[in-house]
């Protein structure tokens, strides 16, 4: 094989679609970067990205509102706890933001992707029946082959998600202009209809659920909704991460160390044969 064929190998091998870079040449999915700076926003910019072109205003107004949502939620949760504990312990930033983004799994990050899944489920059983029939076959589904905890619906803080309804407004806003077609909205409604019904009482829907209903009009695929989040919830790991840097704690713990912890094991014993 010539040297020639062999770089068209290597070159082959680490293929994409989406940047071109020589020297002293830039471009993202086809667009010079000097053409994108000053005239793309971030929320924008991400969608070029993943999608292959650029968003409509409509369209990116949808993005940006679930990333502004999605930004931070106190050391309430554990990423952001774990931020500050990493930087307390010695990591440098971008230490603490990894730390801090690797807890983003299925429990405490995952409801978003797992909400969307639901929600096509949803759409998929509706033909030929009410969306609320189809609604509750879909919980019953989930329920049965993966968690009891419904996704995206309820929170543990908030009796009611300050988050969700403006998000919900837009995307009602944006069907109504045909932007969207505000399919996956219904299947999120009929989801909490039909659960308010099941158990006389309004399990609303959250951050995660509403940002799923963004994302799934928007078209991303559902494994997406998941890395957007982290996208978005790393802004608010940086800030905490910088606030701690300021501080003067050290090997910061899970609790103040006035506050011990409960001990389940075994009652104090001797080993047989010590002093």
């Amino acid at each position: 094989m010539s040297e020639e064929e062999l770089r068209q190998q290597a070159a082959s091998w680490w293929r994409t679609s989406i940047c071109d870079i020589a020297p002293g040449r830039i471009a993202y999915r086809g667009y010079p970067i000097e053409d994108l700076i000053g005239r793309v926003s971030f929320p924008a910019m991400i969608w070029l990205m993943l999608r292959g072109n650029l968003p409509t205003p409509a369209q990116e107004q949808l993005l940006q509102a679930a990333l502004v949502g999605s930004v931070d939620h106190g050391p309430h949760a554990p990423s952001i706890a774990i931020a500050q504990m990493a930087v307390s312990c010695g990591l440098p930033l971008n230490g603490a933001m990894a730390s801090a983004i690797n807890t983003l799994d299925d429990v405490h990050g995952g409801a978003g992707e797992q909400a969307i899944e639901l929600y096509e489920d949803v759409l998929r059983r509706r033909q030929g029946r009410e969306i609320e029939q189809a609604a509750g076959a879909a919980i019953d589904h989930f329920t049965a082959t993966r968690s009891k905890y419904l996704p995206g619906f309820g929170h543990r803080f908030h009796p009611v998600d300050p988050r969700a309804a403006p998000l919900l407004a837009l995307v009602d806003a944006a069907a109504d202009e045909g932007s969207v077609g505000g399919d996956y909205a219904k299947a999120a409604r009929a989801i909490e209809r039909v659960m308010q019904q099941r158990k006389s009482m309004l399990i609303p829907m959250n951050i995660d659920g509403a940002t799923a209903v963004i994302y799934g009009e928007l078209g991303f695929a559902s494994p997406l909704a998941r890395g957007i989040f982290c996208l978005s919830r790393a802004v608010g790991i940086l800030a905490h991460a910088w606030e701690q840097t300021g501080r003067n704690d050290r090997n910061k713990g899970p609790m103040p160390k006035q506050f011990g912890y409960k001990y389940e094991g075994q009652p104090r014993r001797r080993l047989e044969g010590a002093s």
